[in-house]
């Protein structure tokens, strides 16, 4: 099938960055290394006071945000569902995606703008503890039919999981639409919590399915990766295991693709999967093969993780561009 474009629905958070020296404040909050975990306003304004002396960076995240602002930037068209409250984070939120041409269909609430607040430890591993705000307010009611018209891909990311009657509605009609509906896993959390349904979305529904090694153990109950991503694309038509330093296996009916790993000194891990995800789906619209998309999505993930947070400056994105001409 020939693909033009990509419209993207998620969480719709500022991402607010801190850099730990050690994981001393991760044990205060209770928070386990590595997971994204949901706080209440109060927990989130607290966060706010203990990362004021290591420093923070700022920039317009959520997952799908993330790899629809990448793919964007890979030059697909692309378009974004959210909801931000009526603030300055929201508008913030706004003009960033526009910035990277991405056309926002956003929605507006009271309720202040969802952000998540990611701790950066040492050996660059990420751990959210995430406000949703606003965001959680995104629901079925909110979504009309027309979204979808003109629309030939619908990225989910896992993190909306949790909001099953949103989904409910999303996915008959992005799929009525005739669209290919691709979900990222999001978290090895999220999975354990809601494998159940997950694997009977992906029945019905997905047509691509992106997890990591953690991710694609806990949906699949399978140890194996490459057992693993066999047992995925039993239930959707294009399977990705991204396993790390390792790299990547990505199978299509009985096609297996092996990626090996890009080289990178790790800084930050965030956004890793879904600049992974960016570079594969803008393949995919550009009609590449399969190991061009993974190795694409290779070259976006290993620059991404040698920043700080998932947004890369302009100098960093022609590094890209002239590695994407060498493939």
């Amino acid at each position: 099938m020939a693909y033009k474009n990509i419209l993207g629905i998620g969480n719709a958070l500022v991402d607010i960055l801190t850099q730990i020296p050690n994981d001393e404040i991760l044990e205060q909050l209770r928070l386990p290394k590595g997971g994204m975990y949901h706080v209440d306003a109060e927990t989130s304004l607290h966060i706010g006071e203990l990362i004021k002396p290591y420093g923070f960076a700022m920039a317009a995240g959520g997952s799908t945000a993330n790899t629809i602002s990448g793919a964007s930037k890979l030059g697909v068209t692309t378009g974004y569902i959210g909801k931000v409250g009526k603030d300055e984070r929201g508008r913030f939120f706004e003009q960033e995606m526009v910035k990277t041409n991405v056309k926002p269909l956003m929605m507006t609430t009271e309720t202040p703008t969802g952000c998540a607040e990611a701790f950066v430890s040492k050996d660059g591993e990420r751990t959210f503890a995430t406000y949703l705000g606003a965001a959680l307010e995104l629901n079925a009611g909110d979504i009309r039919p027309e979204m979808f018209d003109g629309w030939d891909i619908l990225y989910v990311e896992g993190y909306l999981i949790s909001n099953r009657e949103l989904l409910d509605k999303v996915l008959p009609l992005a799929k009525a639409k005739g669209m290919t509906i691709a979900l990222d896993m999001a978290s090895y959390n999220i999975v354990r919590e809601n494998r159940e349904y997950m694997e009977q979305l992906a029945k019905d529904y997905l047509d691509i399915l992106f997890a990591n090694e953690d991710e694609a153990k806990t949906f699949t109950l399978i140890e194996d990766p490459v057992e693993a991503l066999h047992r995925m694309a039993s239930m959707c038509d294009i399977a990705v295991v991204k396993v790390g330093a390792k790299g990547s296996y990505v199978q299509h009916g009985d096609q297996v693709v092996k990626v090996g790993p890009i080289p990178a000194k790790v800084i930050d891990t965030t956004g890793a999967g879904d600049l992974w995800a960016a570079g594969f789906m803008a393949g995919l619209v550009k009609g590449e093969t399969l190991e061009k998309c993974a190795k694409t999505g290779a070259t976006l993930a290993a620059n991404i993780i040698e920043v700080l947070g998932a947004k890369m400056d302009e100098k960093r994105w022609q590094k890209i561009f002239n590695s994407l001409e060498q493939l």
